[in-house]
């Protein structure tokens, strides 16, 4: 019976290249990536509960909103402009790497379309995002003596916001969705993650580009949130345990 559970283990550990040494360090750094991400969310939650953002439409109200709140105080208004999902987007880089390198085998043209992909709504988040270019013009406004000057940066804030939730943030919204659900067909097909794992980031992607429903597509996209902290939890458990010389690391997949 023991020989018969290596002569099992060995393709596995050969088809999901865990044998390979040099991966090691990319599991262990993608596994912390996604716990601290799971960690970000409750932080996240709790600023927007207990100081609510002033809104993000471009108009002149809630531009001098954020501005008052940026100005008065500047973590609190950072956080409520998407800081830490500015982190979160550094730290996909890991997981995204280490999702390639454990399925590349199971499906290696789907993984490479759908790591390009996530790559590109990395780089349309960053575009998209206007947290800093904001901060910049808290200050400036506050600092203005003329009424002119705080037109100028007033109307500057406005772009800023409708730059914020424009064409860039929709495509990195999209694509970001997409390339989960990609991934997680190859994880069905594949033996290294369980077909929870791989189901549970399908109900993330899907229930979150619930976004897109009218009226209620806001509270569709936070009821994804829990998926993802599960999705997150479930991908790290398993990128500890690929790593070599992990314990635990032929244990059941889920």
């Amino acid at each position: 019976m023991a020989g018969s559970n290596l002569q099992l283990e060995a393709p596995l550990a050969a088809a999901a290249g865990v044998t390979d040494s040099r991966w090691n360090s990319l599991y262990l750094v993608a596994g912390t990536a996604a716990l601290i991400t799971v960690l970000f969310i409750p932080i996240q939650i709790i600023v927007f509960i207990v100081w609510p953002p002033p809104g993000y439409d471009p108009t002149p109200g809630t531009v001098t909103g954020w501005f008052a709140l940026l100005h008065n105080h500047r973590l609190l208004g950072l956080v409520d402009l998407d800081l830490l999902l500015i982190v979160d987007e550094v730290l996909a880089v890991p997981i995204l790497l280490a999702l390639y390198v454990a399925l590349r085998r199971a499906g290696e043209s789907v993984m490479a379309l759908s790591t390009a992909l996530a790559f590109v709504a990395i780089a349309a988040f960053f575009a998209s995002n206007t947290t800093f270019s904001m901060l910049s013009l808290s200050s400036q406004y506050a600092a203005a003596t003329t009424d002119a000057q705080r037109s100028l940066y007033l109307a500057a804030g406005q772009a800023m916001m409708a730059l914020y939730s424009g064409t860039a943030f929709q495509v990195s919204y999209i694509l970001g969705s997409v390339t989960i659900v990609m991934t997680s067909a190859v994880m069905l097909r594949s033996r290294i993650f369980g077909k929870a794992t791989a189901y549970v980031g399908i109900a993330a992607s899907v229930i979150g580009l619930g976004l897109y429903v009218p009226k209620i597509g806001l509270y569709l996209s936070v009821g994804s949130v829990p998926f993802w902290a599960i999705w997150n939890i479930l991908i790290a458990r398993r990128f500890f345990q690929l790593a070599p010389g992990m314990p635990g690391r032929e244990e059941n997949r889920v």
